[in-house]
C-alpha cells in the first residue's frame, strides 16, 4: 500500500543513506557513525564510515574532505 502525498514515512539510517547514494544529483560525501548516534553525551570511541557515490571521484572526495577538515579545524566561521 502506498502512502498518500503528505503522509509521514519512517526509514532507517541505512535506507536513507542508500537512497541518497543512488541519486544522480548527489555529489558529495556522507560521514556517519558506524553504530549510529547514541546520544549527545556519547562516550567512548566514535567510529565513522565515509561513503562516496560514483558521481564523485576519489580525488574529488579527498579534496572535499580536506576543505571540510580545514573549516572544522579553523574558526568554524563558515
Amino acid at each position: 500500500m502506498r502512502n498518500q502525498p503528505g503522509e509521514l514515512e519512517l526509514f532507517g539510517t541505512e535506507e536513507l543513506i542508500d537512497e541518497l547514494m543512488r541519486r544522480s544529483t548527489f555529489q558529495g560525501v556522507i560521514v556517519h557513525a558506524r553504530e549510529g548516534a547514541k546520544s549527545r553525551q556519547w562516550t567512548g570511541e566514535r567510529i565513522f564510515r565515509v561513503r562516496i557515490n560514483q558521481n564523485l571521484g576519489t580525488e574529488e572526495a579527498s579534496r572535499l574532505l580536506d576543505v571540510v577538515s580545514q573549516h572544522i579545524g579553523g574558526d568554524r566561521g563558515w
